[in-house]
C-alpha cells in the first residue's frame, strides 16, 4: 500500500495518544454519602465502557488514513481491444431492386448498436470504389452517409460491380488506418464479381488479406448463390459468406457475424488505485457504535 500524502500519517500520533488515554485514564468518582462499602470489580463492564470511550479515536484515525490518499497497485478491469470494421457496399444499379439498398443499410445500422465501441468505415463500390466514412467510432457519420450512398444517386459509370478491386481498395485503406486492434470486412453485394473470375488474382488477393490479419465476411442479398469465388476467399480468412433476401435474413447473419467475432479483451498493467474502502467500512461502524454508545454505554459520575 502507498499514500498519495504520507505526511499526513503523521496526525496518526493524536488519534494513538486519545485511544491510550481512554483505556489509561483514571476516573475522579464522586462519594455518595450512603456509599461506604466494596464493590465486587466488574471487568467486562469496565472493558465494555473502555470500548465504547475509544471509538471516537478510531474514527479519527480512519479519517486520517482517508485522508492520507492510501492506494494499492492493481490490475485494472479488461480493456476492450478494439475491433476495426470495414463496409462495403455495393451501389450499383442492381441493389435498387426488391428495395435490396434499404434492407442491407437497416441491417448495418442495427449492427453498429450491437458492437458500439469498434470503430467502423464504409466504402462504396461499383465499377470503381470511393472512400465514404474513414474508420470512426463516430456510428452516427457512418448512419448519416448512408442515405446519401443511394445507388439511384449514383453516376452510371458506378453500375457494374468490381469486388475484387473494392476488396483490394478496403485492403489498402485498412492498412493505413487500422493501427491497433482486430481488422475485419464486411462485403454486401448481390451481384457476381466481374475481376475475380482469374483463380489466381482471388488466391493472390485471400493471401494478402490473411497476411494483413483481415477477415472476410460477405452477406449476399442476391436471389442467386454465393459467388463462389468470394465465399472461398471468405472461408480462407476465417470468415462466412452468407444469402439473406430479406430484412429478417440479413438481421440474423449480422447477429451471427457478431458472434463469430465477438468482443475482446485485454488485462492491462498494474495502476495505483484509490483504496479508500476499508478506512471508509471502519470509519463509519466506529461511528454507528459511538452514536449507539452514546444512549447507554457511557461514564456515569456515580
Amino acid at each position: 500500500m502507498i499514500f498519495t500524502t504520507p505526511g499526513i500519517l503523521l496526525l496518526l500520533s493524536v488519534g494513538v495518544i486519545l485511544l491510550v488515554w481512554s483505556w489509561q485514564r483514571q476516573g475522579m468518582g464522586l462519594a455518595m454519602p450512603f456509599d461506604h462499602q466494596e464493590h465486587r470489580p466488574r471487568k467486562i463492564l469496565g472493558w465494555t465502557l473502555n470500548s465504547f470511550d475509544s471509538l471516537p479515536a478510531i474514527l479519527l484515525m480512519a479519517a486520517i488514513f482517508i485522508m492520507a490518499g492510501p492506494q494499492m497497485l492493481r490490475a485494472p478491469e479488461q480493456e476492450r481491444v478494439l475491433t476495426n470494421i470495414q463496409f462495403a457496399l455495393d451501389v450499383s444499379g442492381s441493389m435498387n431492386s426488391g428495395n435490396r439498398y434499404d434492407m442491407a443499410t437497416e441491417a448495418i445500422s442495427d449492427f453498429l448498436d450491437q458492437r458500439d465501441g469498434d470503430a467502423f468505415g464504409l466504402t462504396l463500390f461499383g465499377s470503381y470504389a470511393i472512400r465514404w466514412v474513414p474508420l470512426t467510432k463516430d456510428l452516427e457519420a457512418i448512419r448519416n452517409g448512408l442515405p446519401f450512398a443511394n445507388p439511384r444517386y449514383q453516376p452510371s459509370h458506378m453500375g457494374g460491380t468490381r469486388i475484387g478491386h473494392a476488396l483490394e481498395f478496403c485492403l489498402s485503406n485498412m492498412i493505413t488506418e487500422a493501427s491497433e486492434g482486430d481488422r475485419m470486412i464486411v462485403l454486401v453485394s448481390d451481384g457476381v464479381s466481374s475481376d475475380l473470375q482469374d483463380s489466381g488474382a482471388a488466391m493472390t488477393l485471400s493471401d494478402d488479406l490473411i497476411e494483413s490479419n483481415i477477415t472476410l465476411y460477405h452477406v449476399h442479398v442476391g436471389n442467386s448463390a454465393v459467388p463462389a469465388r468470394v465465399q472461398d476467399m471468405a472461408r480462407e480468412t476465417g470468415g462466412e459468406a452468407f444469402v439473406a433476401t430479406d430484412r429478417k435474413g440479413l438481421e440474423r447473419v449480422f447477429k451471427h457475424i457478431d458472434r463469430l467475432k465477438p468482443d475482446s479483451f485485454a488485462r492491462g498493467g498494474t495502476v495505483p488505485m484509490d483504496f479508500f474502502f476499508p478506512f471508509a467500512i471502519i470509519g463509519l461502524c466506529a461511528l454507528g457504535l459511538h452514536v449507539l454508545g452514546l444512549f447507554g454505554m457511557r461514564y456515569t459520575p456515580w
